[in-house]
């Protein structure tokens, strides 16, 4: 191989193999070259990072990266307890690994030492709040709370003006339950009549 066509990555960038195929008519060969070489790191099959590194240490690639590369850039999105705790309804919930909703694939994944839990499910382009709220009523016993005591919060949060309640019913109604959609409904009711 020619110097001109040595590959050159960002720190902390998640190929795959076949990115590799324009450098080389062998990519695997080359990616075992590369991490040889130490300019590459075996991430999962056919999933490799550039190394990034701090005065601490090696720095592994971001969740966003991998999910990049391993989604291939199709389109998902970072849910869970983590965007859910932070909605201000009360939940205090902890999961072990990312739940990830994506267009791809389902099941529990293994990506440079992280676990992710992977899910097709409907959601927008650009999440908002109001959809993590329904998303949260979704998944009320994961986040071990009861859809109604949720219902009860929303109710006092919608009357406290944190969330648009025509955008909330939209969200209810494209990506909720029948049960999560009269909820939502009851509560937006509940905070209209409490409304000065």
């Amino acid at each position: 191989m020619t110097t001109a066509a040595q590959p050159t990555f960002e720190p902390g960038q998640v190929v795959r193999t076949r990115d590799l195929s324009r450098w080389s008519a062998n990519a695997p060969r080359l990616a075992q070259r590369l991490v040889q070489e130490g300019r590459l790191v075996p991430v999962a099959h056919g999933l490799f990072a550039a190394p990034k590194r701090s005065r601490f240490g090696a720095v592994p690639p971001t969740d966003e990266a991998l999910m990049r590369a391993f989604l291939d850039g199709t389109p998902y999105v970072f849910t869970g307890p983590e965007r859910w705790n932070a909605l201000g309804l009360g939940t205090t919930a902890v999961f072990a690994m990312p739940l990830v909703y994506n267009t791809k694939r389902s099941g529990t994944f293994d990506l440079g030492g992280r676990t992710f839990l992977l899910r097709r499910v409907a959601f927008p382009k650009a999440p908002s709040a109001e959809w993590f709220v329904v998303d949260l009523f979704e998944n009320a016993a994961a986040a071990a709370t009861s859809p109604e005591e949720l219902a009860v919060r929303l109710a006092e949060a919608v009357a406290a003006g944190r969330f648009d309640t025509a955008r909330l019913v939209a969200m209810a109604a494209r990506y909720g339950s029948r049960r999560t959609q009269a909820l939502v409904r009851d509560a937006v009711q509940r905070a209209a009549a409490v409304a000065p």
